[in-house]
């Protein structure tokens, strides 16, 4: 099957004639010749082997460059991307940087906006979803917003096991805005549980990698305080855990690169916010719905847009909640061609990959698990010798093993694309390291 429509020979020998080549070769006389493929028996591709497995027997043949196998997270993860995907969103009618200010014209474009609101809102549990933010942690900052404007009070508390990043990002909105942003331990926060508070922000899995079940907190903040829960989440384990509307909370956010968007170098990335029906007025962004035309048939339209560029713009929830539509795109894609089970599966790999790989790691009594709570697909570790060195080790042999805590200690991450070979050398290597 052609990526394109082919051209025929004749179109072929017209457009080399046009820039006066003799041959298609020709046009790559620039390139290298110690880095093309002179016959193509050489790159002895096997029959049977998956999509992954093609990809990376491809990239040892072809790639000169150094590429390390991840066992890093924090917020960014290797995540299986099918090929098609990039098909789809390359076609001429998505990868534009126009936006459809008369919008009911793109009808293809309200399609798949209103198709990636309606993931979100299965995977999370809400009843209504945005058309995406820039990224998880202005997602979060807007979910901040949110509480304030809805409840009118001006406390905010963000818990302490959040991602630095995404902290840094709700902070600095909360001091430009005069809010009065508590960071502090889930489990001590009683103090902060009175009239005066707006909303509580969690993260679950949190920065570490682990998970909990927030009901009885939510009920208790909820009833205390009249306060809005947010729960910052990674939707690729949402197929498996308990939802946020599932543990009572009023919001959910998060990063989505987990569905299927490539790491990238760190983006462009898909911020998510969904919410329940009674506080719709208060979320960023577009809304898509769904009714139809004067025919009868379905159509979409832009049902609500709370965004500054439009009427009543003084009265926006937010001047920075443009929708990355690219990416919602590629998470819509990604989750329509694994399917409800296909997700399933992605994320039990994760998980038990995690787990294999915890188990092997304390077996070499250099890592120590610290996570007092169930985890995902990463965990923090105490380890018997410097991080930075260890780190610096593993690079070397083209591992980028983790991220540094602190100086003895480090966060590991093993998703789906990890496999068990590559998981027993980062141990073996682990075996070998000399610790002095």
């Amino acid at each position: 099957m052609f990526k394109y429509f082919p051209h025929t020979l004749e179109d072929e020998k017209e457009m080399l004639k046009k820039v006066n080549l003799k041959e298609l070769d020709d046009l790559f006389s620039d390139v290298d010749p110690s880095v093309k493929i002179k016959d193509p028996n050489e790159l002895n591709l096997p029959l049977s082997h998956s999509e992954i497995e093609l990809r990376r027997k491809a990239k040892k043949i072809a790639n000169k460059n150094k590429e390390l196998i991840c066992f890093a997270g924090g917020g960014s993860y290797d995540c299986y991307t099918p090929s098609v995907i990039n098909t789809l969103t390359s076609r001429q009618e998505f990868l534009t940087s126009y936006t459809p200010y008369q919008a009911e014209i793109s009808q293809g474009t309200l399609a798949y906006i209103f198709e990636y609101q309606s993931l979100i809102c299965e995977l999370t549990g809400m009843d209504v979803s945005n058309a995406s933010n820039y990224d998880g942690a202005t997602a979060a900052m807007e979910t901040m917003l949110m509480c304030i404007n809805q409840t009118r009070k001006n406390n905010i508390i963000i818990a302490n096991d959040f991602s630095p990043s995404v902290k840094d990002v709700v902070k600095t909105l909360a001091n430009m805005h005069g809010i009065n942003l508590i960071e502090a331990d889930i489990n001590n926060i009683d103090e902060y549980l009175n009239n005066d508070l707006a909303g509580l922000l969690l993260a679950n899995p949190n920065y570490y990698g682990e998970i909990k079940d927030y009901t009885s907190l939510i009920s208790k903040v909820h009833t205390s305080s009249k306060a809005l829960v947010s729960m910052y989440v990674d939707p690729s384990t949402l197929s498996l855990l308990k939802t946020p509307r599932e543990m009572g909370a009023d919001i959910a956010c998060g990063e989505a690169q987990t569905l299927g968007i490539p790491m990238s170098f760190g983006g462009p990335y898909l911020g998510f916010i969904s919410t329940l029906s009674k506080y719709v007025r208060k979320l960023p962004g577009r809304i898509v719905g769904m009714t139809k035309d004067k025919e009868g048939k379905r159509a979409f339209v832009l049902t609500l847009q709370a965004r500054e560029q439009h009427i009543r713009r003084e009265k926006a929830n937010s001047n920075i909640c443009s929708n990355q539509s690219l990416m919602a795109l590629h998470a819509t894609i990604y989750a329509s061609l694994l399917g409800k089970q296909g997700l399933k599966e992605v994320a039990k790999t994760a998980y038990n990959n995690m787990r294999y790989l915890t188990e092997k790691l304390e077996e070499t009594k250099k890592f120590k698990l610290l996570n007092k709570n169930p985890f995902f697909k990463e965990a923090l570790f105490e380890t018997s010798f410097d991080v930075s060195k260890f780190l610096s080790y593993m690079e070397s042999k083209d591992i980028l093993a983790g991220i540094k805590v602190d100086d003895n200690k480090i966060l590991v991450c093993a998703t789906e694309m990890r496999t068990l070979e590559e998981m027993n050398e980062y141990v073996k290597l682990v075996e070998a390291y000399d610790v002095r």
